[in-house]
């Protein structure tokens, strides 16, 4: 994909374009998205909050003046911030590289693609922290490709610049509040309707379902989503389920929280939208939009930066999305 298609992210109504080298940022999320860490249930409820106050201090690693500090340390000062971790299952593991070497840059991304990793190697930047699988499976196991080009083209890439890639999934959504939810919240600009006690739930001023439809797109950059519903059904009650939550629990959240609308990134077509459906055509007033995975989450990514700034001061973070696979036709 060219860059001028994904060098890109949005801030309120506009899409700020970057230069190849220079950094992606959410201006907007280093004021809100440390403030919200430091405050709590505060920030939920309206209370005022001294920006980038009180995320890191005390568990974080501290880089002092003259010192380096290892993808490791950094890797555990993220951990140090979230009940149980590490988590003795999980996914959030090494993908490639040493995690022993000093940091010398680091990329937040939702995949770690070709692209993304020639970018971050452009950068300087030898740490990429994906959300999501880097060899295409779950567990990112590679047995079952054998000796596959595209496989060893990934691998050959990543060790002729020396990235370690992390994936950090788990433990993002463990996070109170969960990075990857909160960050899609201040995307859409929802951060005062955020609810520390049922944070899928969302209680807006009514709106029609084309607004939201069109208010979603702008605000995450989408040029095409699917839905279902009528486009005048008001939505005040919304469930917010970025990623691929699955079946079970994107209609067991229906469920519980009878939402006007639930917004997903990604589903099984035999699943929760025949459920919606099927409801619907019972008499229910329920409306479905689906984005798609990586832009749902995308934001969450975006979120990390500041974090990532206090975690390890002096180094340069940048975020580079990974943008949308596919195209339509």
């Amino acid at each position: 994909m060219p860059d001028q298609k994904i060098n890109g992210i949005f801030r309120g109504n506009k899409k700020i374009h970057m230069e190849r080298g220079k950094a992606w940022r959410r201006r907007d999320f280093l004021a809100m998205g440390l403030a919200v860490m430091a405050g709590g249930k505060d920030f939920a409820q309206g209370g005022e909050i001294s920006k980038g106050e009180g995320f890191v201090q005390g568990m974080g690693v501290r880089r002092s003046a003259g010192r380096t500090m290892t993808i490791r340390q950094v890797i555990e000062s993220l951990q140090a911030d979230i009940p149980g971790a590490p988590f003795p299952k999980t996914v959030d593991t090494i993908k490639a590289g040493d995690q022993e070497q000093e940091v010398k840059g680091i990329v937040t991304t939702m995949f770690a693609t070709d692209e993304v990793i020639a970018k971050a190697a452009g950068l300087g930047a030898n740490f990429i922290i994906a959300h999501e699988p880097t060899f295409y499976s779950h567990t990112d196991e590679t047995g079952w490709l054998g000796n596959d080009e595209v496989l060893n083209y990934k691998r050959s890439l990543l060790d002729k610049h020396g990235i370690v890639v992390w994936r950090f999934h788990d433990g993002l959504h463990a996070h109170t509040p969960d990075g990857v939810r909160f960050g899609v919240m201040q995307a859409l600009g929802w951060e005062k309707y955020y609810d520390f006690n049922d944070p899928p739930l969302v209680e807006l001023p009514a709106i029609t379902l084309q607004e939201m439809i069109t208010h979603v797109k702008e605000k995450l950059g989408i040029d095409k989503l699917k839905y279902i519903g009528d486009p005048a059904q008001a939505c005040r009650r919304v469930a917010l389920m970025p990623g691929a939550a699955g079946g079970q629990r994107q209609i067991g959240t229906i469920q519980k929280y009878r939402p006007d609308l639930l917004i997903c990134g990604e589903l099984n077509e035999w699943e929760t939208s025949e459920y919606v459906r099927d409801a619907r055509y019972q008499g229910q007033k329920l409306g479905l939009i689906v984005l798609g995975h990586a832009v749902s989450e995308e934001p969450g990514l975006e979120w990390l930066v500041p974090v990532l700034k206090k975690k390890a001061p002096g180094i340069t973070v940048t975020h580079i999305p990974s943008g949308d696979a596919f195209s339509w036709g």
